[in-house]
């Protein structure tokens, strides 16, 4: 079976919750003997880079805007797609999925399949027009393709009252892969175990930094607050982070941190928060408690499906109920590391990488009619 992957900036994933699921799944296919290809973008990879772990990258430019990006690089990838004589073509996010009707009409026998990952038009850094083709990406994540994957079963009811539409729920899986953990990176900034809280994420206004930073500044600790991620076209965002941690020293920004350097990060906190104020399935939620680390989430629903009772929640957006369950966890280390524990069980069983392989290529062999005999099924009915 030969399957492209299209929407993704690219891997090795660097950032980002949707390149991070179509690295594990892309390489976990090829292992299983399919040959995929995953189209990337050149900002994003060295294009020298031609394969990654048994899968095909294929690099194609795109105009490197925040809102004409993924739009550009997923015409270009499309159009590449349909010359390439694919069984499945799988569109990953809302906003490329509006393109997935091209191969739905000029390449019939390809099957067409999306993956819900998000609701993208909640994110702030978006302006009205990228907010209206982003909606009507979540219509045509729901109609083009032939199949729709939602990520959590909080997407899949959304999907079934907003469209009317019935998918399949396949979730993000966890794994924290085969790095040797890197400890150059707490010498770096004078961490030792158990002495920092821990997030990490990209740094857009709907991840809640903001939130966490005016939080700890409320609270009197002498844990550190150990920020890593970069921007995505929100430099004003960034600035804003940057502002309200002046002049606390125990407030450090790290960066972007991949392999071996973010797995000491996540090995060593003492705390991992998660205050997104929006979301899909949050795999960084996922990883820090698979890594047996007490988790603080914000009270979302796609939070609270995961892990409302393996976690401390928060009321969203509410500075100072997370500075209230701050200051318990930093009080009840012992009990919160034994929930942590247990909680790690429970999420390395529902969220495995080989269960959702499965359930993936099962949805992959699944027959489908094309656009030509569903006309001819229509004309029979009539």
């Amino acid at each position: 079976m030969k399957i492209a992957l299209i929407g993704q900036k690219g891997i090795p994933a660097k950032q980002g919750g949707i390149e991070r699921h179509v690295e594990e799944l892309s390489i976990r296919l090829a292992e299983a003997g399919f040959d995929v290809s995953v189209y990337s973008r050149p900002h994003y990879l060295n294009q020298n880079i031609k394969k990654y772990k048994g899968v095909k990258l294929i690099n194609l430019p795109s105009l490197n805007t925040k809102n004409l990006d993924a739009i550009s690089h997923t015409f270009l990838s499309t159009i590449h797609a349909l010359f390439q004589n694919y069984d499945i073509i799988h569109y990953h996010g809302v906003g490329p999925t509006l393109l997935s009707w091209i191969p739905r009409i000029l390449k019939p026998k390809t099957k067409v399949v999306a993956t819900f990952h998000c609701l993208d038009r909640k994110h702030q850094k978006w302006n009205w027009f990228a907010k209206l083709m982003l909606a009507l990406g979540e219509r045509a994540a729901c109609k083009f393709p032939h199949q729709t994957i939602t990520v959590s079963k909080t997407l899949k009811k959304y999907c079934e009252y907003r469209f009317d539409k019935s998918t399949s729920y396949i979730p993000n899986g966890v794994s924290l892969g085969e790095n040797k953990s890197n400890t150059d990176i707490l010498k770096e900034y004078n961490l030792s175990k158990d002495n920092y809280i821990f997030t990490a994420s990209r740094l857009v206004k709907h991840k809640g930094i903001h939130t966490l930073i005016k939080a700890y500044n409320k609270i009197k600790t002498s844990q550190k607050l150990v920020i890593a991620g970069e921007g995505s076209n929100t430099y004003d965002y960034v600035k804003e982070l940057r502002q309200l941690a002046a002049g606390n020293k125990n407030i450090i920004f790290v960066g972007e941190q991949t392999g071996g350097s973010l797995k000491a990060l996540f090995e060593n906190a003492y705390l991992f928060v998660q205050p997104s104020e929006a979301e899909g399935l949050s795999i960084a939620l996922l990883e820090s408690i698979s890594y047996g680390l007490p988790t603080i989430i914000s009270n979302i629903e796609e939070n609270m499906e995961v892990a409302s009772d393996l976690t401390i929640n928060f009321k969203n957006k509410s500075v100072s109920d997370l500075a209230k369950k701050l200051e318990f966890a930093l009080s009840n280390g012992s009990e919160i590391k034994n929930n942590a524990l247990l909680a790690k069980k429970i999420i390395d069983k529902e969220y495995d990488w080989n269960n959702i392989i499965n359930q993936t290529v099962g949805l992959y062999k699944q027959p489908f009619r094309s656009i030509f005999h569903q006309k001819l099924a229509k004309a029979d009915i009539e």
